[in-house]
C-alpha cells in the first residue's frame, strides 16, 4: 500500500538511512516492512525560541496493510492510484494553413508557455526584445559598473525575465498542483537540484537560473519551436475582434494565437493596447524601499546559536505589519539572503532598485524591498489625452525619475542609513561595507510621496524588533523600490484570452496574473493550454 505521512519531525543532523527507523517508530512498525520511503517535503521550524530548530518532512513509503497498527492510521495518506497527474500536453497535433503560435516575452511566463506549446508540437515562435542570457549579463554588468543602459537588454528585459536577476525563489502558495509539479520537474530535467521539489522554500540564485533558462530554450528548440532575441514586438493588428497578426521589428506577421508575457516593465506594451482594442484595468500595487542589513544578524535572530549550522544556511525573514491610524500596512517583498541589492533601469533618467543572491547565499549582507500600498487618491490625474488606466505606471516613472536625479543622473543608488532616515537627516558619507558601490548619500523622503515615508518610518523600526535589531546605523536604505507588481492589468476571461480581442492571451506578472518566477510559470502553462485547445478544437472540426 502506497502511503504518505507527514509531520515527522527529525534533527538537523539527521541522515537519509536513518529515516526507516524514524518513520518505524512513529508508526511502531517493523522497520523491514517499509520500503521505497522518500521524502517528499522538507521545512525547517525554528520557532521554539528555546530548541534548535528541526527538519519537518513529508514522506512517501510502500506499507504492508497488515503492519499498519489501527491506532495509528490516522497518520497516514493513502495515495489512490487514479491521482491526477502533472498536466500534460497532447502530442502533435496537426491543423494545415494556420499561422505558428506567437510567444512574446522570454521570462518565466513566456519560457514556459513556449515549451508546452513545442512539446505539444505546435512549433511556437518566441520573440523577445533582449538579449539572450550570455550577451545580457555583459549588458547588465556594463550598467552596472559605469551606468551604460542598454533599453532594450537590461536588469528588466531579456531572456529570463526581471526574475533573472533574483533569489531565484521558487516558493509558492498555488494550489494547483500538478502545473506546479510539471514546472519543477522542466526545471530540474534543465540542470535544476532536485530539491527544489521537495524543500518547502526552494530557490536557485541568480547564477544557477543563468545556466538553466538557456537550457529551456534548447530544449524548447530541440522540441521544433523558434527563438527570436533583439525583437520587440511593436503593433497589432485586429480584424473583428480577433487576432490576425503581430508587427515585430516592423515586419508583420500572421498571428491568430499569440501569448503577451512582457513582464510589467514593458510600458510601451501598455501603451499600444491602451490605444487599440485591449482593455485595460488599474490594479493594486505597492512602492518602497529596498532594506540592506548584515546577514549574521539575520542569521542570529533566526537561528540563534544554531546559526552556524552547515544544514541550515542564510536565514530569510518575511515581515509585516497592520494599518494603523495614520500608517499604511507594510509588508517585506523579495527577502534576498546572503545577497545583494542593484540599480536597475529599462527607460533612460529613470531608476529603480531590486535585490538578488547567488545559490550559495554567501555574501555579508541580507536584503528585503518594505512595501507600503498605493491607494487611487495617490495617483494624480496626468494632463494629457491618454487614458486614465496609465496614471499608474506615470506616477511610478515619476518617482523613478527622482531616484535618478538623488542617485546622481548617472544610475548611481540613493541610499541613507536607516537612521537617518528617521531623524530627517542626511549623512555626509555612507558605510564603506555595503553591497552596492555606485551609490551615493541622499534624502528618501525628497524621492517618495509623504504618506509613504510616514507609514516606512512608523513600521520599519517595529518590523526589525522582530529581528533584534536596534543598531539604525548599520541597516541602509537604497531608493526606490518601485516595480514589485504591475499597476496595470490586461483583462481576460475564463477561457485566458483577452475580454476584447480572441486569440491575444495576456500572461504572467505583466499581465497582472502573477507574482514570482513559479506563478508566472504556471501561467506560461495555463496560456499554452488554452492554445492546444483551440489547435484541438478545430483539427476535430477538419477531420469531420
Amino acid at each position: 500500500m502506497l502511503v504518505r505521512i507527514h509531520q515527522i519531525k527529525v534533527p538537523l543532523d539527521y541522515q537519509e538511512d536513518e529515516l526507516p527507523d524514524i518513520v518505524g517508530k512513529h508508526l511502531r512498525c517493523p522497520t523491514g516492512a517499509i520500503t521505497n520511503l522518500v521524502v517528499i517535503r522538507r521545512s525547517i521550524d525554528a520557532r521554539n525560541k528555546t530548541r534548535a530548530p528541526f527538519f519537518v518532512l513529508s514522506v512517501q513509503l510502500n506499507l504492508p496493510e497488515k503492519s499498519i497498527d489501527k491506532r495509528h492510521r490516522k497518520l497516514l495518506e493513502i495515495v489512490s492510484f487514479d491521482q491526477p497527474e502533472p498536466a500534460q500536453t497532447d502530442p502533435a497535433i496537426q491543423v494545415n494553413h494556420r499561422p505558428r503560435p506567437a510567444v512574446v516575452g522570454a521570462g518565466p511566463a513566456g519560457l514556459m508557455a513556449a515549451v508546452a506549446l513545442a512539446e505539444a508540437g505546435l512549433h511556437p515562435v518566441l520573440y523577445e526584445r533582449g538579449e539572450a542570457v550570455a550577451e545580457r549579463r555583459k549588458s547588465v554588468q556594463a550598467f552596472w559598473s559605469g551606468g551604460v543602459l542598454n533599453e532594450e537588454s537590461n536588469a528588466l528585459f531579456g531572456e529570463g525575465g526581471a526574475g533573472l536577476f533574483s533569489d531565484g525563489k521558487l516558493t509558492s502558495r498555488s494550489k494547483d498542483r500538478p502545473r506546479l509539479r510539471r514546472f519543477l520537474e522542466t526545471l530540474v530535467r534543465c540542470g535544476a537540484p532536485a530539491d527544489i521539489l521537495i524543500d518547502a522554500e526552494p530557490h536557485l540564485g541568480s547564477d544557477q537560473l543563468a545556466e538553466i533558462v538557456p537550457r529551456l530554450r534548447h530544449h524548447m528548440i530541440e522540441m521544433g519551436g523558434e527563438v527570436h532575441f533583439n525583437h520587440r514586438m511593436d503593433q497589432i493588428e485586429v480584424k473583428s475582434g480577433a487576432l490576425a497578426s503581430i508587427t515585430v521589428n516592423g515586419t508583420r506577421i500572421p498571428a491568430d494565437h499569440c501569448v503577451v508575457a512582457t513582464g510589467h516593465s514593458a510600458r510601451d506594451i501598455y501603451r499600444m493596447f491602451a490605444a487599440g482594442d485591449v482593455p485595460l484595468e488599474g490594479k493594486p500595487f505597492a512602492i518602497g524601499v529596498r532594506l540592506e542589513l548584515p546577514q549574521s544578524v539575520i542569521n542570529h535572530a533566526q537561528w540563534r546559536q544554531w546559526a552556524s549550522h552547515p544544514r541550515l544556511g542564510a536565514a530569510s525573514f518575511k515581515l509585516t505589519r497592520k494599518e494603523e491610524m495614520g500608517f499604511r500596512p507594510c509588508y517585506t517583498f523579495c527577502m534576498c539572503p546572503g545577497g545583494i541589492v542593484f540599480a536597475c533601469a529599462s527607460s533612460r533618467g529613470m531608476l529603480t532598485t531590486n535585490g538578488m543572491s547567488f545559490s550559495r547565499r554567501d555574501t555579508e549582507f541580507g536584503n528585503a524591498a518594505f512595501l507600503a500600498p498605493v491607494r487611487p487618491d495617490d495617483i494624480p490625474a496626468t494632463p494629457d489625452d491618454d487614458p486614465a488606466v496609465l496614471d499608474g505606471y506615470k506616477f511610478q516613472e515619476t518617482i523613478e525619475r527622482a531616484a535618478f536625479h538623488a542617485g546622481g543622473a548617472d544610475y548611481g543608488l540613493p541610499a541613507c542609513r536607516l537612521s537617518d532616515f528617521l531623524a530627517g537627516t542626511v549623512s555626509a558619507e555612507l558605510p564603506v561595507k555595503r553591497s552596492v558601490q555606485r551609490a551615493v548619500p541622499a534624502d528618501i523622503r525628497k524621492i517618495l510621496p509623504a504618506v509613504i515615508c510616514d507609514t516606512l518610518a512608523h513600521a520599519i523600526p517595529r518590523m526589525l524588533q522582530q529581528l533584534s535589531v536596534s543598531v539604525y546605523d548599520e541597516v541602509l536604505l537604497y531608493a526606490a523600490e518601485t516595480r514589485s507588481s504591475s499597476p496595470i492589468r490586461i483583462t481576460r476571461n475564463r477561457e485566458g484570452y483577452s475580454t476584447g480581442v480572441y486569440g491575444l492571451i495576456p500572461c504572467g506578472e505583466g499581465a497582472g496574473y502573477a507574482g514570482g518566477i513559479v506563478s508566472a510559470g504556471i501561467d506560461g502553462l495555463k496560456a499554452a493550454e488554452t492554445i492546444i485547445k483551440s489547435y484541438r478544437i478545430l483539427a476535430s472540426k477538419n477531420q469531420q
